[in-house]
């Protein structure tokens, strides 16, 4: 069975396609020229160089597939050209769930975000029903992927076998980026994390996020959603594991919360108007991380049989790769 694959040069996409072959599947892969290929060299991939802005060029890269993972995005906090993240998040998805409806793929999986998922005011972990509200959605990545969902569950609701996968925080090796969870080891790593903030986020290994992408193509229920995480972990937590895995010290310092946000006033400030370059705090990762982004994932333990192998394993593996790749600049 080929499998035609958006993404793949990314951190989640491309533990996906090496789950496919492993699992002895083709792929076919979307690339767009000039992408770093870092993640998929030696794997004997068939590509296939496009955009998903453009349609036709899409309905000719999907001939001869049945399944499509759709796990391609512009993830970006910050970019001088806001009309890109809505060009290539939705009017990208929109331009290829047709295209897979036009040349009759048997089975879809759009990789949305648990950043489409509402979190309650009581402080207890979001689920698949619990509605994102609109305040919520600010900044236009996260409003982008929002929309970007919408799409795909109205192609669902005409008869397209859409299912929808919500990562929360992968970790693991490839993360090339890196993603802002990454990053955060990265600082770590490197001790440009003096303090952190009272927040908490939803890991999972990277590898059980991946599996978790063909599980929902084959057991899945064409509309539904389906979170994929593992474990809630406060930010303190989180480099306290590392603290125990490097031997680093954690930091002990608790950054208020207004200090942060405005961090992240200032830093945007002077990206957008003086530097033209990502800021050194993105305000909206400020915004998110007022609350604890904590998730059930029950429901694709249970439906999809999604693995939820240690974390912490997950960690060890991420700092290797790291410190193994060029990322840690501080030698201890």
């Amino acid at each position: 069975m080929k499998a035609f694959v958006t993404g793949s040069t990314g951190f989640i996409g491309s533990h996906l396609v090496r789950e496919l072959l492993n699992d002895g599947h083709e792929a076919r892969v979307l690339v767009r020229k000039g992408s770093n290929l870092s993640n998929i060299e030696g794997l004997g991939l068939e590509t296939a160089f496009g955009d998903l802005r453009d349609y036709q060029g899409l309905l000719e890269a999907l001939r001869g597939c049945e399944i499509l993972y759709h796990a391609a995005a512009h993830y970006s906090f910050w970019d001088r050209d806001k009309k890109l993240i809505y060009g290539i998040n939705v009017d990208g998805t929109r331009n290829i769930l047709r295209a897979a409806g036009e040349c009759g793929l048997k089975r879809i999986v759009y990789t949305s975000t648990v950043g489409c998922i509402g979190i309650p005011e009581d402080g207890t972990p979001g689920n698949e029903d619990t509605p994102l509200k609109p305040q919520d959605a600010s900044n236009p990545y996260k409003h982008s992927k929002y929309l970007a969902e919408l799409e795909a569950i109205n192609f669902a609701a005409d008869g397209l076998p859409v299912v929808i996968v919500n990562p929360s925080a992968p970790v693991g090796a490839m993360d090339i980026k890196p993603t802002p969870t990454g990053k955060v080891i990265v600082d770590f790593l490197n001790r440009k994390m003096p303090a952190y903030l009272d927040t908490g986020l939803n890991l999972i290994d990277v590898k059980d996020c991946a599996r978790g992408h063909i599980l929902a193509a084959e057991k899945g229920r064409t509309g539904e959603r389906y979170i994929l995480g593992n474990q809630n972990m406060a930010l303190r937590e989180i480099l306290e594991a590392l603290e125990e895995i490097t031997g680093l010290p954690a930091p002990k310092f608790k950054i208020p919360y207004p200090i942060a946000l405005a961090a992240g006033y200032v830093s945007h400030f002077v990206s957008d108007y003086i530097t033209h370059s990502p800021p050194a705090v993105p305000l909206p990762g400020v915004r998110m991380a007022k609350r604890k982004m904590f998730f059930d994932s029950s429901k694709a333990v249970r439906e999809l049989g999604l693995p939820q192998n240690p974390v912490k394993e997950a960690l060890k593996e991420a700092v290797e790769w790291y410190k193994g790749n060029g990322y840690v600049l501080i030698k201890r």
